[in-house]
Parts: structure tokens; sequence; C-alpha cells
């Protein structure tokens, strides 16, 4: 019926037609209308449709009208990715997001703009929300206050523009106190001017109270606790029909055994769902074979599946600072899938033919049983790597392994690939759930042994499944737009470095390269992530912009992300899925990504937070290395990589320096002290204070022991308006996670 619906709205002789008229049109029969209106408000709802003022509908297009979904920055501003594949994305500014919130499906109007005397510039889509097709959520986390004539929430999400007003809080389970963390329900939301209107639905407790910030992290991004009932029983009666250590003959049936083969896996020390295992064993002087083998998970969760629906559902394991949030139940993740040592485990295997240069020669792919001989840390490679190998085949497997992973990263980054690669902090806590240690992981030679197969394996498998030519899911990564990179070119030289067209790989990967050389250099890279597109899943094969690759798919991560579970599906199954409900769990999946990617970083936030207000509330404070990444008329922004943080130093936080903005330069100046602060400057910093709402972290430059000026008055002509404390209009430039750009 909708495609009748569409067809008919579609004919360039149709006029705007209400219910009874569109029952005539189609020749229905007058039993047929509550179909019928079911229908039209199913594609209203998606934004294919619309219905007008004299309830009478059209197709969304014929009125300029694009539906999408909206990602709302800090800073208040929306970028609508349309729901039409290839569809540019269209910016919407904060004025005009009308009432939409992160994630809502929205129907947006395009502003028509003359394309000017050059038809091929590149013109930004721009537009204003008209209408919120679907709410993404409705509860949100945040304080509850009061004022003297009533309730309100402020919400913890910056991205909410308004408190929401509530009255006295009933039913919710316990009393609630003024500042206590709360959850709340939106109810209604006439327009941006006005505030919304909600009920408290749960109190969390007080924000000090043990737990109640990870709490709020979990509620926030609508985090599962717990697996259904039903989904663990299905978990637990798998893995009870089988058993854990030796395979079945039914296992067996249609696989390879490579249970011989010195197969090994290399994981973090605390990771326990083990996805990928390799093999690599030289058959002359010239070639040489490499077995990537990954969980085989469909060979246990079958679509349509409890266990598949939930895991659909979740999209992604999640890993926050203290927990898991499993796609999978342990019974599975854990145990039965996770590739663990000395016990017999199903597997998917992408078998190369490699040449001595690391050229791929020959691939195939099959399923297969292996038996994993040992299982390594990144710590316990990098040492056996940095020595020579003991007589033991696995640690001469290990140095072959390394050294073919080596050559095939250098053909990568030949054909164009992006250095884009930071290293990541990992937060260890107490018992008490308290900052203990922050560890700082580096890209070493371990983890690039294991990528690089990684990133073949994944490779391998789209261009398998594009010579199919059955619907997927590809891992897309779409190059950033021309403005923006000539923007980020501005910038670069304006610091004086010399900088090509960056629209040209080559002049990109130069540029990237000499960084490294640079003071400046970490702060300009950080400014190129931010250019970026975010990678994403989608059926159509765009390739990957950082990784140069035009075929890429996620396959070798199927315990922990949905993703890798449907290509495992399309590749060895006989009856693929549609190309309609792919695009569907593309959109979805890429959403559960970007959630638990803000859940991670969230959760991260909240306990190093709490161990900066620690160390403000004794007095008893660290100092840090920090790199300057942006300069502004009141204030610097700095990156702080021992903590994982970017913040703010403002310039009131000098108690006897006076600086003017030098805004030909980029720079501060102060004319007491002859002090520059510029781009790339590297200091100490202190915590200096921390807003929670705000979500946003102040530094203090640490003072060096010199004799303090004299202060005198300032003569000369400042270039910029120096001002003591920032406008309250001035919203703080969001620092996104550089790690999401990375994949």
């Amino acid at each position: 019926m909708e495609e009748k619906i569409l067809k008919l709205l579609g004919r360039s002789d149709y006029a705007p037609a209400n219910v009874p008229e569109l029952l005539r049109l189609l020749s229905f029969r007058p039993g047929q209308q509550q179909e019928l209106q079911a229908a039209l408000l199913a594609l209203e709802k998606i934004g294919k449709i619309l219905r007008n003022k004299g309830n009478r509908y059209l197709l969304t297009q014929q009125a300029d009208l694009v539906a999408g979904v909206i990602s709302i920055n800090r800073s208040g501003k929306g970028f609508v990715q349309p729901d039409e594949a290839g569809s540019g994305e269209i910016t919407i500014v904060e004025s005009a997001t009308a009432t939409a919130l992160n994630g809502d499906r929205v129907l947006v109007r395009l502003d028509m703009r003359s394309k000017g005397l050059h038809k091929s510039e590149e013109v930004e889509l721009t537009g204003s929300v008209v209408r919120v097709l679907e709410r993404k959520r409705t509860q949100f986390v945040g304080t509850f206050q009061r004022s003297k004539e009533f309730f309100f929430v402020i919400p913890d999400d910056p991205r909410i523009p308004h408190h929401i007003y509530v009255p006295a809080p009933r039913d919710v389970g316990r009393k609630v106190h003024i500042g206590d963390k709360v959850m709340v329900e939106i109810e209604q939301w006439a327009s941006r001017q006005t505030n919304p209107e909600g009920e408290v639905i749960e109190v969390l407790g007080a924000p000090d109270e043990e737990g109640v910030d990870m709490l709020s992290v979990l509620r926030h991004y609508d985090l599962p606790l717990h697996f259904p009932k039903e989904v663990l029983e299905e978990a637990t009666n798998i893995a009870k029909s089988r058993s854990l250590t030796d395979a079945s003959e039914g296992d067996l049936r249609g696989r390879i055994d490579c249970r011989n083969h010195q197969v090994i896996t290399i994981d973090p020390d605390d990771a326990k769902d083990f996805d990928d295992a390799i093999c690599i064993k030289r058959l002359s002087k010239d070639r040489v074979v490499l077995w990537v083998h990954i969980a085989d998970v469909s060979h246990y969760v079958k679509p349509g599946s409890k266990l598949d629906i939930e895991a659909r559902k979740r999209g992604n394991s999640t890993y926050l600072v203290d927990r898991v949030i499993p796609m999978l139940p342990e019974a599975l993740s854990n145990e039965l899938c996770s590739l663990k040592p000395n016990v017999d485990r199903m597997t998917k295997c992408v078998e190369f033919l490699l040449s001595s240069t690391g050229a791929v020669i020959e691939t195939k792919f099959y399923s297969a049983v292996i038996r994993s001989k040992r299982r390594f840390t990144y710590k316990e490679v990098l040492a056996v790597l940095e020595r020579p190998p003991a007589d033991e085949p696995i640690e001469r497997m290990l140095h072959a392994a390394h050294e073919m992973a080596q050559r095939i990263r250098r053909a990568r980054f030949n054909n164009g690939s992006l250095d884009l690669d930071f290293p990541e902090n990992k937060i260890r806590l107490d018992e008490e759930g308290r900052v203990k240690a922050i560890e700082r992981i580096e890209n070493d030679v371990s983890h690039q042994l294991i990528e690089e197969y990684m990133l073949l394996a994944n490779e391998a498998v789209a261009g398998r499944l594009m010579g199919l030519k059955r619907p997927a899911v590809y891992r897309v990564h779409e190059a950033p737009k021309a403005k923006r990179l000539l923007q980020y070119r501005e910038d670069v030289m304006s610091h004086h470095i010399p900088c090509g067209n960056l629209t040209q790989r080559g002049e990109v990967q130069k540029l990237l390269a000499s960084f490294h050389t640079l003071p400046i250099g970490p702060a300009l890279k950080i400014g190129f992530l931010r250019s970026l597109m975010r990678a994403r899943y989608a059926v159509e094969p765009l390739g990957h912009y950082g990784l140069a690759k035009t075929k890429y798919t996620h396959f070798t991560s199927p315990i922990r992300r949905y993703a890798d579970l449907i290509v495992h599906r399309v590749l060895f199954d006989e009856t693929p899925a549609t190309q309609a409900s792919l695009n569907e769990i593309a959109r979805h999946i890429s959403d559960t990504e970007k959630n638990s990617s803000d859940a991670e970083r969230d959760s991260k936030e909240v306990k190093l937070y709490a161990y900066l207000r620690a160390q403000l509330s004794t007095g008893k404070f660290q100092h840090y290395p920090a790199l300057v990444t942006d300069v502004k008329n009141f204030c610097f922004f700095v990156d702080v990589p021992t903590l994982g943080l970017s913040g703010m130093v403002h310039l009131s936080s000098y108690e006897h320096d006076f600086f003017v903005f030098d805004s030909q330069r980029n720079q501060l100046f102060s004319k007491p002290t002859r002090r520059v602060i510029k781009l790339g400057d590297n200091m100490q910093v202190r915590i200096w204070r921390i807003d929670q709402a705000k979500k946003q972290v102040d530094f203090q430059e640490v003072p060096t022991e010199r004799e303090r000026p004299v202060e005198r008055p300032f003569k000369g002509k400042p270039t910029g308006k120096p001002t003591g404390r920032p406008s309250a209009k001035r919203v703080r430039p969001a620092i996104e996670e550089k790690r999401r750009r990375r994949e």
C-alpha cells in the first residue's frame, strides 16, 4: 500500500488530496480507510510525505523538505544527515533547530541559495527544522533545583538549551532533595522560545554519593545494566548444549580443521572477549601464508533469535571506565565464542597467500575450527619483539608476523593512508571506584602487528562482497568537504607553515609528516582531525578516506559489533538480507556506535572530574604538561595528554599578567613581561575550576620561578579587545574525541 501511495503522490498530474480523495484515486474500498490512514501516518513519520494545514498529503520533496537525523554539537549547531543515500550533510544554525534534540529524526526545509558565477563551486547546504518526526529519546539525566515559584531540572546534556519545568516529584521511590541527580521525562515542548515541561521519573541520588556518577552515565545514554531473562536463558541453553573445550561432530561439519596450526591471540591485558587470532607460515622464499581467524558468532546467534534481537538493539559493546556493557551475554562473549587458548573454537577464516613484500596473491574464505596455542597481551608481544627470538616456534612466528605486518603497513602508507593515530589513556580505578592511575597507551609495533592483519581482512571481505554483488553493510569514511580543508589550510599557513592543496592526498600526507618535527605539530594535527567526517556504516561501499581504501568493511569483531555479525552472515549465508533492511540496520548501528563512544568519553570524564575536584578541595595540586591548541581574546585552549582532557586557561587566572590578543598573529602578548602565548606552546598546568553542568574544565598555568613583574600601564595599540571575563553568550568550542576519527 505504501508503494502505491508514493507512486500516486509522485505523479506529475497529482494535486494534494485528503483521505477520502486518496481512497478514490487509489481505487480502495471505503472499508480500507483505516488501513490507508495507518499507511499515511507511517510514511509521514519517516518523512516521506507531508500533511499540510488542509490535511492534504504531498511528497516532502515537492515542498523542498528533506528528512534525516540531526546531530547537535555542544555549541548548539545542528548537522542533518539526509535519509537519501548520497545526499550532502545539511547545516542548521542554533536558532533554526526548533525543538529538535540530538539524534531526533527531523524534517528540514532547505535554504535556497544561488550558486553564483562558478557553478562547480561547492555550496554548503543549510536549512531549518520545520518538524520533529520522531524523538530519539525523551528521558534525560539532570540536577533537581527549585526557584521561588517552581521546580526545574538542569539537564546534564549541554546540548539541551533550556531547563525543564517539573511539578513536585511523586511516587519516584525515594525522597528527592535539591541538588540530587534525577531522571526527567519531557512530556511537551511547544517551541524553542519556551521551556520544555516534564516529570521526574527516578531519583538517582546526590552527585557525590557513591555510584551515582556512573549510574547517571548509564541512564543518560540509556545503557542496559542487565540482559532480559529470555536472552540469558537462550545463551545458557546454547552453552549447555556444547562442550566448552571440544568441538562436537555437528560443529565440525563443513569446517577446515586448523587445530594443529600455531594460532595465537593478541589483546589488551584486561580483555576477556578474544575476537581474532592469527597464524603465519613461510612456504618459500617469496611466498607466505597468513590465516586470520575471527570468532564465528553467527554459528550460535541465528537471525531472529532472542539473542539476535537484543544484539541488534545494543548494536555494539560499550566499554565504560569501570565496566563493560556487552553486546552478547558472557556465556557467549567470554566463553563459547571467545578464542581462548587450548580449547576448540569455531571461526570464520580469511586465508591469504602473500608475496615476500606483503602483496596479496590469493585469498580464500571459509569456516574453520582452531585451538589457540597461546594468549598474548600487547605488552608480552612487545617484549618478545624487542629481543631476538628464542629457539621456540611461536616466538619465531611472532617475529615473522611482525616483519610482514610492517611491510604491509609501509605499503598502505605508500598507497595514501593517513597517519591519524594518537596515544590513548587507560584509566585504572581502585576498589572504591576512584582514579588510581592513568596509563598512556602508545600505538606501538605490537598493536600494529594485529592492526595491519585486521585491516587486510576487512578490505578483502569488502572486495569479496562487492564481487558477489550482495547487499551488505560497509564501513565508510567520506572525504572531508573542500571548504573545510581550505579553511584548515589557511589556518596552517597563518603559522608560516608551507601547505599545499589538501584535496590532494599526497599533500595531506606531506603535511601530517611535517607535524612530527614541529612543536606546533600535535596541535595542528588535532585541528585536522576536527575537519574530518565521522566514520559510519552504510550499504553503499563509499570507501574509507583515512585508510585510503576503496573497499572496506568491518569483519573482525563480531563479539562486540553487530555490523561484523551481519557481514559474516552476508558473506557465508545463502539467504542474504534485503538492501532496505540493511540500510535500516546501518543507520541504527551508526547511532549506537556514537552513543557508546559518547558514553565511554563521559564515563572517563566523570571519574576524572572527581579526581580533579579532590585536588581542588584538598589543595594538593598535581602539575600536568599541556599543549596550546587554540588562542582567543579572553583565553586559550590546551590539550592535556596525561589526563586525556582538553580545557580552557582563562586570562583572568593570571594575577600579575595582562594579555592583549593579536588577531593577525593569532597570539596573546603581555607587554609587562614580554610574554607571548601561541598555538603549539608547551606549558605546565594545574586544575583551576570545574563546571560539571557544562562539562567544562578550566586549567591554570603553573607559575614559574621568576620575579613578579612591575605593573605598568600599557601604552601600545592592541590589535584585539582584551576582556577580563568572557561574555555569557560566548560558549567554549567543543573538543571532539580524537579516536573516533581514526577508524
